[in-house]
């Protein structure tokens, strides 16, 4: 099931939105509504008005968040990188890029374009709102802040400005944890670099996580931020730790030539007693010496277990077969796994299946090179 929905496309780039940012839109417009005047629009007497302003603020919040993220991208995209995608979520978004530039220098430009985005927007509304502040007050004994869309200008800049902030805190997978890596990494190899970083990043993480449960039941999100920011780091140690490992690897050192495949008429009955045999979760369908598709575990999950004698295979296999040849680099491999979540690519050579890789012999090849 794809968790993620795709609206549009700018700068080529297709930018989605996570099932969790859909849920997570009426609870902040919620909360905005509700907070006291300092920051939020409690005061406001028309009902209507009042959650229409609590929307506002959630909804421009997070489009703040992609034009932050539109920042990075606009950067790699300028040095050769290849944006998939800008995914908004719970916690903000995502740039998903097909590969994180080694030199330093370029990722010390790209992790900053971001902050700096979000920088002039909450400057340049601080700004506005200053002079409108100084416009309105002349003759006005009332507080600018008493006009529910002026706050909502200074909530703007006042949020995009913290956004900036705090994304410079030197801790992964924020960007200043990437600030903190291109500055290691031009004075120590770049998987040590992202060792350090990455350990930062986990040290703020539980002292963050601290914090929040001792001031619970506010310090819930500073737990939920504290854990996203915990995972991210050691994602990003780990998938570093792997890249870096498997640079020079060819697809042939490390990938199986008896290939076990299964007919295009099989079952899926029969399909999950071979998958029982054979000890494998996944499997090239053939017909005769063609190709027609790969099956995995997880199709036959979808069939319902008293359908299983009548559907066959060729009813459920992904028809869309990805392969790569036995002299591509294995960490392009990884890339591909990774990037269209799949357990395992069909190697071939002159249209003819000479060897699968799956994502067990990358991981096993790293565990005996390290």
């Amino acid at each position: 099931m794809n968790s993620s929905i795709q609206i549009g496309k700018i700068m080529g780039i297709p930018i989605k939105l996570h099932i969790t940012f859909l849920l997570i839109i009426p609870v902040f417009g919620y909360i905005f509504a509700n907070n006291p005047p300092s920051f939020g629009f409690s005061d406001v007497e028309q009902l209507l008005l009042r959650y229409v302003l609590g929307l506002s603020v959630a909804i421009l919040l997070f489009a703040c968040v992609l034009l932050h993220e539109l920042g990075h991208s606009y950067v790699a995209k300028k040095h050769g990188s290849n944006i998939q995608g800008i995914t908004l979520f719970l916690f903000g978004g995502v740039s998903s890029l097909e590969d994180i530039p080694r030199n330093p220098k370029i990722e010390f430009k790209m992790a900053l374009a971001g902050p700096a985005v979000s920088l002039l927007i909450g400057s340049t509304l601080i700004i506005f709102y200053g002079i409108l502040e100084a416009y309105i007050s002349m003759g006005n004994p009332d507080s600018p802040m008493s006009n529910p869309f002026l706050r909502l200008v200074w909530m703007m800049g006042l949020i995009n400005v913290t956004l900036s902030i705090f994304n410079l805190l030197p801790a992964f997978p924020m960007d200043g944890g990437r600030v903190l890596r291109a500055v290691l990494a031009g004075r120590m190899s770049y998987l040590k670099a992202t060792r350090t970083a990455a350990y930062v990043g986990k040290m703020f993480a539980i002292f963050l996580g601290i914090f929040g449960f001792l001031t619970v039941p506010g310090g819930v999100w500073f737990m939920l931020i504290a854990f996203f920011i915990y995972i991210g780091a050691s994602e990003e140690e780990k998938s570093t730790q792997v890249s870096v490992t498997l640079e020079g690897m060819k697809i042939r050192d490390i990938m199986s030539r008896d290939v076990t495949s299964v007919p295009f008429g099989m079952s899926v009955e029969e399909l999950v007693d071979f998958m029982f045999k054979h000890k494998h979760m996944g499997y090239p369908v053939v017909d005769g010496t063609e190709i027609k598709g790969i099956v995995t575990f997880t199709d036959v999950q979808n069939v319902p277990r008293e359908e299983r004698k009548i559907i066959n295979v060729s009813n459920i296999m992904t028809k869309e077969i990805i392969t790569l040849k036995e002299d591509d680099d294995a960490v392009k491999a990884l890339k591909i796994m990774t990037t269209n979540n799949i357990g395992r690519i069909i190697i071939i050579q002159d249209k003819k299946m000479i060897g699968i890789v799956s994502r067990t012999d990358l991981l096993r090849s790293v565990q005996l090179l390290e």
